[in-house]
């Protein structure tokens, strides 16, 4: 680099939350393809899929997790609390599925128009 910088410290400078934040719902039905899992371990995997570049605060994700609930795209089930802390496991659902494919594909075409027109 010309800087002689560490890639992910600029990294963390050139990446907006608010560029993510409007995505979050299918970042968290990405997650949630893989298996159900609790908002912790969502938010865990983002971090580490970004390598720490991406950490959304915990009101984004749980606002995105009702939100995401109220539309039937993903379903919660308390766990049981004789095992440990009480947690919501979070399920993705047949049209939470067909709302990521989509929202992938959109994903997938602004990001071509966008590299045409600024890079």
């Amino acid at each position: 680099m010309a800087d002689g910088g560490n890639k992910r410290s600029i990294d963390r400078k050139l990446l907006s939350g608010d560029m993510l934040r409007g995505h979050i719902d299918t970042i968290i039905l990405r997650v949630l393809i893989d298996g159900n899992k609790y908002g912790v371990e969502i938010k865990k995997e983002i971090n580490s899929k970004t390598n720490g570049l991406y950490n959304p605060n915990e009101q984004s994700l749980y606002s995105a997790f009702h939100r995401l609930e109220q539309k039937g795209l993903i379903k919660g089930v308390w766990g049981n609390e004789y095992v440990g802390a009480t947690r919501k496991y979070y399920t993705i659902t047949n049209d939470g599925v067909m709302v990521y494919e989509s929202n992938l594909k959109e994903w997938n075409t602004a990001k071509r128009l966008i590299d045409l027109l600024i890079v």
